[in-house]
Formats: structure tokens, sequence, C-alpha cells
């Protein structure tokens, strides 16, 4: 018995040995299945972990097997991360489970000060693409409080929202914010406008991601810090990273959602000026570099596991050529670390911060990639990400971030987007088109889908 099950498995493996290194032979539908189900195995793995060891909890310990909170009450930040993957995946058993969990276990009405930015994207995002998904009204009315408690980060001189908002009081704090934490409101902002009929929460999101925009520089390049009260930058340094990655992204994606001319005419100009300023091409790759907004003369030639979701929105923006010299460069970061580094530097080819924390972006731009151009490389790309993480994360109660990819030590922490983006790209990357349609659907930055709005 054990000889044929071992036999098995290896025919099974055997099977991709010739894909991963073809340039030519592209998966087979067999194959996409066994991948398909491979990665919904992995997602029941890591839900089956949170369930038994932190139900209730935000997020999973998957090493120590407890449970953690961001705050001083849990707003179960898993569950509502993983009801439409479940859904997507036709997980339906753990999906009903997620979405009981939220309907009976999530208040807002709470005195705690929370980060508006995560808030919006997690628990925003997820709670408005759940109703979109399974029409329970009860999502949209947790969906309509949040909102509402979160509308007074906004009440800044700039109309820049604050970092900080009490969810009770409306207290805000801290008003040195950066790009993707002002300008990252416009997709759940606008949904909830379209759902409500209340057009002040787009209002305000638009606005906020406008007055980055005119505050960009003579190159039409953005900085990574500014003051919310004065409009000053405080960091003039340009980058697609960490702090201003979303802003971007958004306003793209505002215009595929709502067809928003302001925010198309937005993307191009800072996309243009990426494209000029940014964009830089050594011995391994293509990489975005990192420059003074005013001059455009490089600051530090960085770039890591964040920076590689640009070759997707080229993709989806219909710039291939771009996006695939991008993404060459994005893969050879993956493989040539034994998984992706936080951060590296592409000049000197090395690591500056080690861990890999799950991230789902280069899995997504293979993607979009694949899904724009139909090229069975970036699936490749994409089943070699993905056998890594499914391989080398993976602990009895979920998978874990990788402390450092030099030695693939692991570090106690599954965030919730390992759910909602991570396992979600990787799935879709090799299932039906059927299954998400993004002629139909657009997905805010934690990989919730909403639909696009009907315009004529």
């Amino acid at each position: 018995m054990n000889c044929r099950i071992n036999i098995a498995l290896l025919s099974a493996l055997l099977v991709f040995l010739p894909v991963e290194g073809s340039a030519q032979k592209a998966f087979t539908a067999r194959q996409k299945s066994v991948e398909c189900e491979k990665i919904k195995a992995a997602c029941l793995h890591a839900w089956s972990g949170y369930k038994k060891y932190a139900n209730g909890y935000d997020a999973l310990k998957p090493i120590s097997k407890k449970g953690h909170n961001w705050y001083g009450v849990s707003f179960l930040m898993t569950p509502v991360d993983a009801f439409d993957t479940f859904f997507l995946l036709g997980l339906k058993k753990e999906a009903e489970e997620a979405r009981e969990m939220m309907v009976s276990g999530l208040n807002f009405n709470v005195d705690e000060e929370v980060q508006l930015f995560e808030i919006n994207i997690r628990l925003m995002g997820g709670l408005l693409s759940s109703y979109g998904l399974s029409k329970d009204k009860r999502l949209l009315a947790l969906a309509e409080d949040l909102g509402a408690r979160l509308l007074p980060a906004f009440n800044s001189p700039t109309g820049m929202p604050y970092r900080y908002v009490n969810l009770k009081s409306g207290k805000t704090r801290d008003a040195l914010s950066n790009p993707a934490e002002i300008g990252t409101y416009l997709i759940e902002f606008g949904k909830l406008t379209e759902y409500t009929g209340d057009s002040n929460y787009y209002q305000v999101a638009k606005k906020a991601a406008l007055e980055i925009f005119r505050r960009r520089s003579d190159n039409d390049l953005v900085g990574t810090t500014i003051d919310v009260n004065t409009g000053a930058w405080k960091n003039t340094e340009s980058q697609i990273g960490a702090r201003i990655d979303s802003y971007y992204e958004y306003l793209y994606k505002a215009w595929l959602l709502f067809g928003d001319k302001d925010c198309l005419e937005a993307w191009e100009i800072h996309n243009k000026a990426i494209k000029k300023h940014l964009l830089t091409q050594v011995q391994s790759g293509w990489y975005f570099t990192r420059v003074d907004m005013k001059s455009g003369k490089e600051t530090n030639p960085l770039y890591g596991a964040l920076d590689a979701f640009y070759a997707g929105i080229l993709a989806l923006s219909g710039d291939i050529g771009t996006a695939a010299k991008v993404q060459q460069g994005n893969y050879y970061m993956w493989t040539h670390f034994n998984i992706e580094p936080e951060e590296f530097n592409f000049r000197t080819d090395s690591v500056l911060y080690p861990n890999y924390p799950l991230r789902p972006e280069n899995i997504e731009s293979c993607f979009y990639l694949y899904r724009k151009t139909k090229n069975p490389e970036y699936q490749r790309m994409g089943y070699r990400m993905i056998n890594d993480i499914l391989t080398k994360c993976k602990t009895d109660a979920g998978f874990a971030e990788v402390k450092n990819v030099k030695t693939l030590e692991l570090s106690d922490s599954m965030e919730s987007f390992f759910l909602a983006e991570t396992l979600k790209y990787a799935y879709l990357l090799f299932a039906p088109e059927k299954t998400l349609d993004l002629s139909k659907f657009v997905f805010n930055t934690e990989a919730h889908p909403m639909e696009r709005a009907k315009r004529e």
C-alpha cells in the first residue's frame, strides 16, 4: 500500500517537471486542476489551524499555536479577509463559517483607536466584497457602520486623512502620513457610495487622493511622507513600494470601477513619470529604483516584495511590454534568494531586509500577466513561487512567514492577507477564467473583488 502511494505521489510530481523547466510547454488541464486542488488544501489547512487555535481572534500565530489581536478587541480580520477566497474556491462550508463569524462577532462601537488604512483595505474591503458576493444585507450594514466611524479621519485642513481614528469618539491622531495611507480609499468608499447612495464617501476619498496628485513635483512624482495638516512633503524620496504603492493602484482602478476620468488622467501622468525616472535595467533584470521627487536623481537602488505589484498593474492597464520586463526582475528576486526578500539592493545583489511575510504581489503580477497574455511562462513562475510557499512555510497549524530567506527560518505570524490575497491569486492563476472575470470585477489592494459599476 505504502509503495503504491509513494509511486503515485512521485508520478504526480514528475508530471510537472517538464513544465517547470520548459520555455515552450503549457500546463495541461489536468495539471491546472491538480494545482487548484493543492491550493484549496493549503487554504483548508490554514483555516483549520485558525479555527482550532485562534478562533475569534484577528489572526493565528502558526508556530506557538495561539491567537493574536491587533487591538484591545478582535475585529476578526482572518474571517473577514478569507470569506471571498472561500467563495471563489468553492469552499461553501468554510465561506458560511466565515460569514457567520462576521455577522455574529463584529462590533465597531468600541473605544479603540485604529489605523485607517489597514481597517479600510481589510475590514471595509472584506465586508463590501462579501456583501457583493453573498447579498447578505447584514454585511452591508456592518460596512456602513464602519464607514461612518472612519469618516472623521478626513477632517483635516487639506482633506487628506489622519492615520488613526477612534471608532467611538472620532478622535484622530498622526498627521504625518504617506500617499498610500491617504489615497487608498477610492475603491471601498466608492462602493459604499454605490451601495448606500451617500456621495460623501467617494467625494472625501477622491479629494484625498487628488490632494496628493496636486502636490506632485515638476517631474510628476510624489514623495514618501507628507503632513496632512499643512500639505508639506517631509520625505521627498519617490518610489513605488511601501507607503506609496496602492495610491497608484487605486487611481487606475477607480477608472476601471467607476469610470473616473480624473483618476485615469492622474494615473497616466504618474505612470509616464515612473517609467521615465524610476525604471532601471541592471544585469539581473529591470527594477524600479528610488529617486528624489524634485531632481529625479537616484537616492537608493532598493527593490522588494511590495514593489513587485507594479508589473501587475502595468499588465492590467495594457502595458504588457514593460510589465514583462519588470516581471523578469521580480522572478529573479524570488529565485535568487530562495524566496523573495522584503527588500534588496538590485545593484549590489545584497539583501537588506531578509524576511518574507507571505506576501502576494509577485504571484499577483504573474496572474495579471497570464490573464492578459495567456503565456504559460507566467504560470510556470507562479508554480515555482506557490510551491516554495507551500513546502517551505508550512507548519502544523498553518503557514508561517519566513524570518530569513537565506536560512528559511520561520517566524510566528500568518497575516490575514495570506488567505485574502496570496492563496487567492495562486488559485486564480490556474483556475478557469470564469471563476473571476476581470471584465466584471476589480480587486482592491487586499484582493477583495468588487463588481464594476454599470455605466451607459
